[in-house]
C-alpha cells in the first residue's frame, strides 16, 4: 500500500463557503492547501479521534473529528474512492472509516447533541444537520428560545443569517434547560466581546489601510482597531500572515497583516491592514499580566516588560498572539540597493517587494502573490517611455497584474531574480520581450480594459479624420511655414525647376542676382499654401453636423463635475486617472447603457449628414456658376488692358530718332550681362515709356512750328 494519497479539486466547507484546494493523507497526518489563499491546515495522525464517510451535495463527503474537539469537513469524493480511504485509515491511523448517512425525513423536532465544537441536531441515530460553533457570533435567549447569529462569509453566495431553536420547558427545579443551551454555545462560540482590561495598547498608530490613526488594543483571542471613526474588531483566526518590509527610504517600515476573512465597511473590503512605523521611534512596554502567566501563556517569546523600536515591539506582540512567522524579504537587491522595486499599479505608484515564495506589493491597493500560483510572468517595454518597462504576472486563474513605470536599470537584477526562482517567462515583445503587445489583450477581460488608453485613441481618431477633411496639401504646407530649416533645400529644388524659364543665360550672374528670383519662387510658393488653406477654412461649413462621441466621453462628460466635487482641487490630469479607474471598475450594465447612448448619437450623426450632404450640393452648384462668371469678367478685364497697352507702345514709336537714341542709351551700372527680363518688368517699362514720351513729342511739335 502506498504511504500517502492525493486528492485534487477537494473541496473544505469553512464558515458557510467551499474552498476549492489539495488534500494529501500520509503517515504523518493530513494535509490541505487552500488554491485561493494558500494556507495550509496539517492536522497530526495522532490527533486524529474519528472518521465518517457520507455522502453530501458535491458527491461523496469526509468528516474528520479531532481529539481537542475540531472537526475538518472534506467534499468531493469519488463512490469508488471509499475502500481505498477505508484500508489507507485502517493501516496507517488505525481508525475505523464508518458510514454515516443524513437523516432525510424533514422533521423538525430532535435531539441537539453537544461534542466538542459541533452541534448536532439528530432524529434518533441519524443527523439532520450540523453546525460548527465557531461559525456562530452571537447567542440571544428568549422565552423557552434561543436564536444563533453566524459570522457572514463574503465568497458564499447565500448566507445562514440565523438559526432559532424552541426549547421545551422540563419538570427538573433550579435547572433552565434554555439558558443551559446558551452557555454550552457560548463556550464554543466565536463571540467576539471586549470583557476585561486589554494585555497592552499601542497609541495612535498610522494606518494606511484602512486609513488613518488608530489606538491598537491586544486582547487574547482578537485585536481591536479604535479610531475617530470607526472601530473594528480583528479574530486572530482571520490572520494569514505578517510582513515586516523595510521603506525604500531605509527611514520607515511597513507591518503588513493578511486577513481571510477581511475587514468590511459598508461595501469597501479590506485584505490588508498596513501599519507605517519611523525606525526612530522607541517604546517601552509592560504588559497586564503577572510574570507567570506570560511565562506560562507565551513560553518565552514575551516578556512582562519589554523596549525597543515602536514596529519591533508590535511585530513581536502579534507574533506571539497569532503563532505565525513574519515574512521579510530575502536576498533581493534592487539598482540602487534597497530590496524593493519603485513602480506603479493601477495609477497608483507604490513599492514591489520579490519575497523568497512570492511578490508582496504596497499599498494602494495591496496585493500579495505567491510563485505556486503564478502561471508565467512578463518583461514588456513601457507604453509612454524607453526608460521604463513593464512587469506582468498571470495567475492559473487567468488573472493579470502589470506593475508599470520600472526603471530600466531594474531589468537585469529582476530578471536574475525571477530565472533564480524558476518562474515561466513568456516574451510578447518583439524586442527581446521588451515590447508590449496591445493586440493580444483587445479580446481580453473586463479586468484589463485601460479606458484612458482607450480614450486616447478614441481622440487620435477624432483628430485624424478632421484632418483628412481638410485640403490635402494644407498640413504639409503649414508645416513647411514652420520649418525654416529647410528654407535652402526648398529655394533650391524651386529655382533648379524653373531655370530655364527665369533666363535665357546663366553663365556671368552673380551671386546676388541668383539669389533674387530664388527668393521670389519661394515667396510665390509660401503666398499660395496660404490662400488654400484660407479657402479650406472658409469652406469648411460651421452649420455641419458634429460627429458623435465615444461612450466613454459621453460618461466622463456626465460625471466630471461629479468628479470633481468628490475631489475638490483635483488636476486635469488626475482627474483624466480618477475618471479612467472609475469607468473600468464599472460594471458590463452600466457600460452598456452609455454605450447604447453612444449608439444613438452615431445614428443621430449620419442621419444627420445625408439631410446635410443634400442641402451642400444645390449650394455648391451655385457656387460653381458664380465662380464661372467672376472668371469670364477677369478675362475681358485683362484684355482691355492688353488693347492699351497696345495702343501705348504705338504712341511711343512716333518719337523723334535723337530723343529714342538719348532714351535708349543707359550707362555701365544699369547694363546687366543678361538681356533677358521677366514678362511683367518688360511690360511695366513700355507703359512707362510712352507715357514719358507723350509730353516731349508735344514740345518739339510745337518749337518746329515756332
Amino acid at each position: 500500500m502506498a504511504d500517502t494519497l492525493e486528492f485534487n479539486e477537494i473541496y473544505q466547507e469553512v464558515k458557510g463557503s467551499m474552498n476549492d484546494g489539495r488534500l494529501r493523507l500520509s503517515r504523518q497526518g493530513v494535509i490541505f492547501k487552500n488554491s485561493k489563499t494558500g494556507k495550509v491546515d496539517n492536522i497530526q495522525a495522532s490527533e486524529l479521534a474519528e472518521g465518517v464517510w457520507r455522502r453530501v451535495a458535491l458527491g461523496h463527503g469526509l468528516k474528520l473529528l479531532t481529539k481537542n474537539g475540531h472537526v475538518y469537513k472534506y467534499d468531493g469524493f469519488r463512490e469508488s474512492e471509499f475502500d481505498k480511504l477505508s484500508d489507507f485509515f485502517k493501516a496507517h491511523y488505525r481508525l475505523e472509516l464508518a458510514e454515516k448517512d443524513l437523516c432525510v425525513k424533514g422533521w423538525n423536532w430532535g435531539t441537539v447533541r453537544f461534542g466538542g465544537q459541533l452541534l448536532s441536531f439528530d432524529i434518533g441515530e441519524q443527523p439532520v444537520f450540523e453546525i460548527p460553533l465557531s461559525n456562530v457570533s452571537q447567542c440571544t435567549t428568549g422565552k423557552n428560545e434561543v436564536t444563533l447569529e453566524f459570522h457572514q462569509n463574503d465568497d458564499a453566495e447565500v448566507s445562514l443569517m440565523e438559526v432559532r431553536f424552541y426549547v421545551p420547558p422540563t419538570q427538573e427545579d433550579g435547572v433552565d434547560p434554555v439558558e443551559a443551551f446558551a452557555q454550552n454555545v457560548l463556550s464554543k462560540a466565536d463571540v467576539i466581546q471586549a470583557t476585561g482590561d486589554a494585555i497592552c495598547i499601542f497609541r495612535e498608530l498610522q494606518c494606511l489601510t484602512p486609513r488613518g490613526r488608530y489606538d491598537i488594543r491586544i486582547y487574547p483571542t482578537f485585536l481591536h482597531l479604535h479610531g475617530k471613526t470607526f472601530d473594528y474588531k480583528i479574530p486572530y483566526t482571520t490572520v494569514l500572515r505578517l510582513f515586516l518590509l523595510p521603506h525604500k527610504d531605509q527611514r520607515q517600515m511597513f507591518f503588513v497583516i493578511s486577513l481571510d476573512p477581511p475587514i468590511k465597511q459598508g461595501q469597501t473590503r479590506y485584505h490588508f491592514l498596513i501599519l507605517l512605523f519611523s525606525k526612530d521611534e522607541d517604546i517601552s512596554l509592560t504588559l497586564n499580566m503577572n510574570e507567570e502567566e506570560v511565562e506560562k501563556r507565551f513560553e518565552g517569546r514575551l516578556t512582562k516588560n519589554m523596549s525597543g523600536s515602536l514596529y519591533e515591539m508590535v511585530s513581536r506582540v502579534m507574533k506571539a498572539l497569532v503563532n505565525r512567522k513574519i515574512t521579510v524579504p530575502g536576498n533581493f537587491q534592487g539598482h540602487s540597493g534597497a530590496q524593493c522595486i519603485t513602480c506603479s499599479y493601477k495609477a497608483s505608484s507604490g513599492l514591489l517587494y520579490p519575497l523568497e515564495r512570492g511578490f508582496i506589493y504596497v499599498h494602494k491597493p495591496p496585493v500579495h502573490i505567491r510563485f505556486d500560483e503564478i502561471s508565467f510572468v512578463n518583461f514588456a517595454r513601457g507604453t509612454t517611455t524607453t526608460r521604463s518597462f513593464d512587469f506582468e504576472i498571470e495567475t492559473k486563474q487567468g488573472t493579470q497584474y502589470t506593475f508599470s513605470s520600472i526603471e530600466r536599470e531594474e531589468y537585469g537584477k529582476l530578471f536574475d531574480f525571477v530565472n533564480a526562482k524558476k518562474l515561466n517567462i513568456k516574451n510578447r515583445g518583439l524586442k527581446e520581450g521588451m515590447k508590449q503587445s496591445y493586440d493580444e489583450y483587445a479580446d481580453s477581460d473586463e479586468d484589463q480594459h485601460d479606458a484612458y488608453l482607450e480614450r486616447m485613441k478614441e481622440e487620435g481618431k477624432i483628430r485624424e479624420e478632421n484632418a483628412n477633411d481638410s485640403s490635402d496639401g494644407s498640413g504639409e504646407e503649414t508645416d513647411e511655414s514652420f520649418n525654416p530649416g529647410e528654407e535652402d533645400d526648398d529655394v533650391a529644388e524651386e529655382f533648379d525647376s524653373n531655370a530655364s524659364a527665369s533666363s535665357s543665360s546663366g553663365d556671368g550672374d552673380s551671386d546676388r542676382d541668383e539669389k533674387k528670383p530664388a527668393k521670389k519662387a519661394k515667396i510665390v510658393k509660401d503666398r499660395k499654401p496660404r490662400k488654400k488653406q484660407l479657402e479650406s477654412k472658409k469652406g469648411k461649413d460651421p452649420n455641419a453636423p458634429k460627429r458623435p462621441m465615444s461612450a466613454y466621453m459621453l460618461w466622463l462628460n456626465a460625471n466630471r463635475e461629479k468628479i470633481k466635487s468628490d475631489h475638490p482641487g483635483i488636476s486635469i490630469t488626475d482627474l483624466s486617472k480618477k475618471a479612467g479607474e472609475l469607468w473600468k471598475a464599472m460594471s458590463k450594465e452600466k457600460k452598456e447603457e452609455w454605450d447604447r447612448k453612444a449608439e444613438d448619437a452615431r445614428r443621430d450623426y449620419e442621419k444627420a449628414m445625408k439631410e446635410y450632404s443634400v442641402g451642400s450640393k444645390s449650394e455648391s452648384s451655385k457656387t460653381e456658376r458664380s465662380k464661372k462668371k467672376k472668371k469670364k469678367q477677369e478675362k475681358q478685364m485683362k484684355g482691355k488692358v492688353e488693347k492699351k497697352g497696345a495702343t501705348s507702345k504705338s504712341l511711343s514709336s512716333t518719337k523723334s530718332p535723337a530723343k529714342n537714341m538719348s532714351e535708349s542709351f543707359k550707362s555701365k551700372e544699369f547694363v546687366s550681362s543678361d538681356e533677358s527680363s521677366s514678362g511683367e518688368s518688360k511690360k511695366e517699362d513700355s507703359e512707362e515709356e510712352g507715357v514719358a514720351s507723350l509730353p516731349p513729342s508735344s514740345e518739339d511739335s510745337a518749337s518746329g512750328s515756332d
